[in-house]
């Protein structure tokens, strides 16, 4: 009895020490198969367009942008509240 629990004690902080080692967050690089997405999250300067727009493209993409912000304020407010 005290072996199976010194064992399962012994195996919860091998878990735990691993899952508190590896990678993860703002500090992990993304992984080598990262959709465009993702590497723009990484480096968004790198998604930035750089070209001309066509007629009415950059009106949408301003608009969908404060959408999306307004979207992500929302539900960080939500998330602050208990």
């Amino acid at each position: 009895m005290r072996r199976g629990l010194r064992m399962s004690g012994l195996v919860g902080l091998v878990c735990l020490l691993t899952a508190c080692g590896s990678p993860s967050g703002p500090t992990a690089p993304p992984a080598a198969g990262v959709t465009n997405a993702a590497a723009c999250r990484w480096d968004p300067q790198s998604c930035m367009y750089e070209g001309s727009y066509e007629p009415g493209e950059r009106e949408f993409a301003e608009q969908r942008a404060k959408d999306l912000n307004r979207a992500a304020a929302r539900k960080l407010r939500r998330a602050s509240w208990w």
